[in-house]
């Protein structure tokens, strides 16, 4: 595994206020019960944030429920493996019967193995791989067609445009990446595998002998003492690189091969480029503060800095922060209103980049939408996983609960 250059927790999160007087409508849809029993691991919500799939059980037999519909029973649902496809219509999940494993995928149930990972959906939501176990030996299927066998299988991934896989694998005791069947160069350790976005090119972090580096196209990078939890992020038109490196006790970001400045820690989740692929941001630790450094300039210092994300025009950056205890948005340099908590999810700019939302909390245990700095309908809970979607630029949606029930909450800005 690759040694980790980043840290922080996250905070709490707010945004800027503006002098907007918004009338929101809100008609709203009961989806399901929620469970005492839940956990991250025991439900899944589905990536348009509108369906919510969860682990319930009935004596000794589990099942998956969806749209308040319950599936087979099984000895054992596998934990973590709950996974709805990129657009939210299809659902995958590992189960057990007896001392057999399988994947379930659209309620039928695949081919029995001595074990099993969670199952990984394409793309374009057309295709599912995992890795299984016969014996002592672990391999990849992909489309129900079994790979080659190899001692352990770590990364499943498939590229942008849903034809290629690629996969880690373990051979005695060194790791080798895997396209399409032909093996790469083994190294002591292999992590962050991704395709570039054209998906002509794979890239991933190694190790060898202590040292971190960059693999692309074959190519090996400048070694480093460790890399981010992220090894490697492509800018959307895949014309750019960035990675986190570390030196002794110092974090840079790398940028198209480029050594940024030296900080004593680079949080989590970042760097993140604009859409246009021409901005890049992240959160850098100085002392012991934390700033936004946006194409190269460092902002105000805080207490912490989280949940960077650019508009859709690529104008705007926003961010969490806090100060004290107090936790807000910057947009731009300019700190939002001030809240005790806020969700952690990112932070949702609209289509038009106009609007910004986010889910906060005053005092207690109400919570509610944000929108422009407007307080929405209050909620016992937002479900965890899920997020804010915008349809349009005046409409958006999200799961919000009341007790043990969820509900789809839809909402029109006028």
């Amino acid at each position: 595994a690759l040694s980790l250059a980043v840290f922080l927790v996250g905070i709490a999160l707010s945004v800027r206020a503006q002098e907007l007087s918004l009338k929101r409508v809100v008609s709203e849809r009961f989806v399901t019960l929620t469970d005492p029993s839940w956990t991250l691991e025991s439900y899944a919500v589905s990536p348009d944030c509108k369906r919510v799939a969860y682990i319930s059980f009935v004596g000794d037999k589990q099942f998956v429920v969806v749209d308040e519909k319950a599936g087979p029973y099984y000895d054992g649902i596998l934990e973590g493996s709950l996974i709805f496809s990129p657009d939210s219509k299809r659902l995958g999940y590992g189960a057990g019967l007896g001392n057999k494993r399988f994947v379930v995928v659209d309620g039928k149930r695949g081919r029995l193995y001595d074990d099993i990972g969670p199952p990984v959906f394409s793309p374009d939501s057309k295709r599912m791989a995992y890795k299984a176990k016969e014996g002592d030996k672990w391999f990849v299927v992909v489309d129900g067609k079994e790979g080659k066998k190899y001692d352990n299988i770590g990364e499943v991934v498939f590229s942008p445009n849903s034809k290629r896989v690629a996969n880690t694998a373990k051979v005695d005791d060194k790791w080798c990446v895997v396209v399409e069947r032909a093996e790469g160069k083994q190294y002591d350790g292999i992590g962050g595998l991704i395709f570039s976005r054209d998906s002509k090119t794979v890239a991933y972090g190694a190790v060898v002998g202590g040292k971190c580096f960059v693999v692309l196209d074959g190519k090996e990078g400048k070694q480093y003492d460790g890399m981010g939890e992220t090894a490697i992020i492509f800018s959307p038109d895949g014309r750019r690189m960035a990675y986190v490196a570390k030196v002794g006790a110092e974090c840079f970001v790398v940028l198209d091969g480029n050594e940024g400045k030296r900080y004593g820690g680079i949080v989590i989740r970042t760097p993140v480029f604009s859409p246009d692929s021409k901005r890049m941001a992240y959160g850098a630790k100085v002392g012991d503060k934390f700033v936004a450094v946006v194409d190269g300039e460092e902002g105000k210092q805080y207490d912490g800095v989280v949940s960077f994300v650019f508009s859709p025009d690529s104008k705007c950056l926003a961010y969490g922060a806090v100060a004290g205890n107090k936790s807000f948005v910057v947009v731009d340099g300019e700190e939002g209103k001030q809240y005790e908590k806020i969700l952690k999810r990112p932070l949702v700019f609209s289509p038009d980049s106009k609007r910004i939302s986010y889910v906060a909390s005053k005092e207690g245990d109400k919570w509610f939408v944000v929108v422009d700095g407007e307080e929405g309908r209050e909620y016992d809970g937002m479900v965890k996983g899920g997020g804010i979607i915008f349809d349009s630029p005046d409409s958006l949606h999200y799961l919000a609960m009341k007790g043990n029930e969820i509900y789809l909450v839809e909402e029109r800005i006028k």
